[in-house]
């Protein structure tokens, strides 16, 4: 397997990476800044002080979210409770990871998605012959046990405890989340917890090295997220773009932020009030960039479909019909990640 985090400088973009104009990215980076074009997500303050007691503050927050969603569905969220300590210490250690010899990462080399924990290049959504400039991580990350950590490497040393430490943290983060947006949506608080959010918690690290070109290439293809929502520390180098009123956002880092977005569980839960929306990767000439993804699942076996208090059968009637999540996994990997494919599959279509 090919990867770019031993590959040396190329002095130019190999052909394999090249994409045909109409896919390059219109908006590139040079280095960490891009062009500004005046319109930045929302920042969330959650304000420890909302999930300790007081209710109208807590109130707020909820409902500044599902604004916040409502709008982009995607947002930046501060004052989180995560240590920096415990967001430093996991990125570095998958910094010492990528940056390993070779032939110490190989064992790990696999496009086999059923394995627990995998080193791969590019993406398995990747349906022509042009490479995205990236290698990635894709792992279980949660509940940690003794079993799951057993795949997890052993070198560097650090990896196993950082990575148990920052899966426990960003969990603990987002079912905090997923509690306020039910809150903010009139929902019980306890609404997306059980099998909802229930399955085997992903991670995604993604890396993109310095590419000598960006204008040629993608570092991750435009897509939705298949599962209900998405924390990511993304580090201080931007490189992450959000779909906006037809034209591609760039999330600036904030120090200290999570971006968080929602997945298409959540748009099917929801009825469409919260929308899942189509994100993309792009590179830079100056730095590597490194991402931390950890995702929320439903599991398996969960019914998902419209909440009844989301649906009015006059004014709002549901959207998407009822189904398993397996089925929803299978269908996206036929669809390829495409958002309108893979909706389309479990619409209500009226006439």
């Amino acid at each position: 397997m090919e990867l770019l985090c031993n590959a040396p400088a190329h002095a130019s973009v190999p052909d394999r990476y090249v994409f045909p104009p109409e896919k390059r990215a219109a908006l590139q980076l040079d280095g960490v800044d891009g062009p500004d074009d005046g319109v930045t997500l929302p920042v969330v303050d959650l304000h420890r002080a909302a999930l300790s007691g007081d209710d109208g503050l807590r109130r707020r927050v909820a409902e500044e979210i599902v604004r916040a969603g409502k709008e982009f569905g995607f947002f930046q969220v501060v004052n989180h409770g995560v240590g920096e300590d415990v967001v430093r210490g996991f990125r570095d250690a998958a910094a010492e990871f990528f940056a390993m010899p070779v032939e110490e990462k190989m064992p790990y080399c696999s496009d086999d998605q059923s394995k627990p924990f995998r080193l791969a290049s590019s993406t398995s959504y990747d349906k022509s012959e042009t490479r995205y400039w990236r290698d990635y991580l894709k792992l279980q990350c949660h509940p940690v046990s003794d079993e799951l950590v057993r795949h997890w490497p052993m070198e560097p040393t650090s990896f196993r405890p950082r990575l148990a430490e920052f899966s426990e943290a960003a969990h603990e983060l987002a079912q905090t989340l997923l509690s306020l947006v039910a809150e903010g949506l009139g929902l019980r608080a306890d609404f997306f917890a059980g099998d909802l959010s229930g399955g085997e918690t992903q991670m995604n690290v993604n890396y993109y090295p310095p590419c000598p070109d960006p204008s040629l290439t993608l570092g991750l293809l435009p897509h939705c997220d298949r599962h209900l929502l998405t924390v990511l520390s993304q580090g201080d180098v931007a490189g992450l773009q959000a779909r906006y009123n037809g034209r591609w956002l760039l999330v600036r880092p904030v120090p200290g932020a999570f971006v968080i977005n929602f997945g298409h569980q959540m748009e099917i839960v929801t009825n469409g009030a919260l929308a899942s929306v189509e994100h993309r990767a792009i590179t830079n000439s100056a730095v590597a960039r490194m991402s931390v993804a950890t995702l929320i699942m439903p599991k398996m076996e969960c019914r998902i479909g419209p909440a009844p208090e989301m649906v009015d059968d006059e004014t709002n009637p549901a959207k998407f019909r009822e189904f398993v999540f397996s089925e929803f996994m299978e269908a996206y990997n036929t669809a390829a990640a495409s958002r309108e494919d893979v909706l389309d599959s479990f619409r209500i279509h009226r006439d």
